[in-house]
């Protein structure tokens, strides 16, 4: 064949709008109808040759090279029978409508069942496009409702992003400091801070919140947001401009005067929502772990009231405070239409704004296709440490074969016989993360000098081992993002508690992971890991605040779909009850 899927993903343009369109309004399915796509020029002859590669591809290439296919329906890429070779002996479409139903497929895949836009140029940031021939495709489906007002956000940053003159109308009105009114465009300005699992869950916090509360989202370039991300919106950037009039927000924190909390505190700002005095231009909303009891009034309905009458926030955070912005009474509806399933908020959101600058995506591709492409099935094992100590700690080694042999991740070596022959010899990779590479050595080691007891091949690889964490250090970034996105790749996880690095690698991926809970007193507990109940991060420091009562509350036990982690007893996170 001329052209594989891998090219042919690559070579195909996106669909036009209108394809698009007819996807996010089709009934009953957020993917909608099939889109039209041209029959390439071929002979019958290619085209038959053409038919009986796609088939094999299909049935058995596909999920080493990424899974892209592994979620579809057997009638469009094998035929009707259920030969996982592609069907080659039984009744299916003619090769002309089977190279239509596949074309169609992979302009999907392009955009994510139509979670992201066309229209952008794809050398820019190959990732954007192309991620659909690394990653399986998502079990849990978009709703037209979330693809509808995505598009309106877009237009929204368009008009009003950076260097419009919209944007230098408000920036303008912002300088006057004093009385400034809402308009069409309005703004939330989130501050970098923090590791980098930390600010890629903030980012999505903020931008449900922006998508609520119709603002642009900017948000500010320090520690490398440009080197990591490429753009999410069409035609505009997200990225702060550096001449931004406000020169001090970096340095903003809890009790700053600017801060909503503190104009609460000192009742510059009445409970009744009106101001003492006039009213500001900006106010800097400080949701850090180490927020007051009057930061946490941000969830209560009364705080956002009066926020809306102010055009530009400031935000800084390193929590997902996600879980929060569905008890607020005002935004629940609108979280149902956007989120029917409510777990998978992070997992839509995430893989809409979070695509590697090619750099990074080239770090991604060429670990994946050199090491982890050709295996039978794929492990990940994030292991992250809390801890003053380096290590290797022998209680963590513990805990992760504990986890991975109980829960049958992992075979049981064999100590008595050097060789254990088998004729169906499948092959499994495990991708370990951790910043010491001693845990890597020591299950490599345990794995080359026995053999498994079911004859399974285990290859074992870790990218990096930085030793300490330094997200002020660019290339550690880029790793740590890189190590993120092949961790999502895996078909089964194994994660650490407490870890947001872990979480944004669950949330991408779409799949519930084996979750390590985080060890007391260095003993590996007892069990050393149970499967979560939600892909959904954990917001770690949430409020226990009734605002309707006006009292301390159970936050996690007044609706039934926000609960508490499975591995922070007093965090948050939002789990789907249907399927609990």
């Amino acid at each position: 064949m001329d052209m594989d899927i891998k090219e042919r993903i690559r070579r195909s343009p996106p669909p036009t709008p209108k394809a698009v369109g007819e996807a996010a309004s089709a009934p009953g399915h957020p993917r909608g109808r099939k889109g039209r796509v041209a029959l390439l020029p071929l002979s019958i002859a290619a085209l038959v040759a053409c038919g009986v590669t796609l088939l094999l591809l299909a049935g058995g290439s596909a999920a080493r090279r990424g899974g892209q296919f592994s979620g579809a329906d057997r009638t469009t890429l094998s035929g009707a029978g259920n030969n996982d070779r592609g069907g080659l002996d039984q009744a299916g479409p003619r090769d002309g409508e089977h190279e239509t139903m596949v074309s169609s497929k992979v302009q999907r895949d392009r955009l994510i069942g139509g979670l992201l836009a066309p229209g952008f140029d794809e050398q820019s940031c190959l990732s954007r496009y192309q991620s659909a021939l690394y990653r399986k495709e998502s079990p849990h489906l978009i709703s037209s409702y979330l693809l509808e007002r995505l598009r309106e956000h877009e237009v929204l940053q368009k008009k009003c992003g950076p260097y419009t003159e919209s944007y230098k109308k408000a920036i303008e009105q912002l300088k006057s400091g004093q009385d400034v009114m809402v308009g069409d465009c309005n703004f939330l300005v989130w501050v970098s801070y923090s590791g980098l699992g930390n600010r890629i869950l903030t980012i999505a916090s903020a931008f449900l919140y922006a998508i609520l509360t119709n603002r642009v989202l900017l948000v500010d370039g320090d520690k490398g947001t440009a080197d990591l991300f490429c753009e999410p919106f069409p035609e505009t950037s997200w990225l702060l401009p550096p001449d931004f009039p406000i020169i001090q927000f970096k340095n903003f924190s809890i009790g700053s005067p600017e801060s909503h909390g503190n104009m609460v505190k000192t009742e510059a700002i009445h409970s009744d929502g009106s101001f003492k005095g006039p009213k500001p231009a900006f106010l800097y909303l400080h949701l850090a772990h180490d927020y007051d009891d009057y930061d946490k009034l941000f969830f209560c309905e009364h705080s956002q009231q009066h926020l809306q009458k102010i055009p530009w926030l400031i935000l800084r955070s390193d929590n997902y405070f996600v879980p929060s912005l569905f008890l607020i009474p005002s935004y629940q509806e609108e979280l149902t239409r956007l989120f029917p399933q409510k777990d998978v908020v992070f997992h839509h959101l995430g893989r809409y704004l979070f695509h590697p600058t090619n750099v990074v995506w080239g770090l991604i591709t060429r670990y994946y296709d050199s090491y982890l492409a050709r295996a039978d099935e794929k492990l990940g094992i994030q292991i992250r440490v809390f801890d003053t100590e380096t290590g290797p700690f022998q209680h963590v080694l513990d805990q992760v074969l504990d986890c991975t042999l109980k829960e049958k991740l992992l075979p049981e070596i064999n100590a008595q016989q050097p060789i254990i022959s088998t004729g169906n010899i499948r092959s499994k990779v495990v991708l370990i993360t951790s910043l010491n590479s001693g845990y890597y050595e020591r299950i490599r080691n345990m794995y080359w000098e026995h053999p498994t007891e079911s004859g399974e091949i285990i290859s074992f690889h870790q990218p990096s081992h930085e030793e300490h964490q330094d997200s002020d250090k660019k290339m550690h970034n880029m790793k740590a993002l890189a190590e993120i996105y092949l961790l999502s790749l895996s078909d089964v996880m194994v994660t650490s508690a407490w870890s947001t690095f872990g979480y944004v690698a669950q949330g991408l991926s779409g799949s519930k992971t084996w979750l390590m809970f985080k060890p007391e007193n260095r003993t590996a507990p007892n069990p050393p890991c149970r499967q979560v109940m939600s892909i959904e991060p954990c917001f770690h420091a949430p409020p226990f605040y009734d605002c309707k009562t006006r009292k301390g509350t159970d936050t996690g036990k007044l609706v039934p779909h926000v609960r508490h982690c499975e591995d922070m007893s007093w965090g948050l996170k939002l789990v789907d009850t249907g399927e609990l």
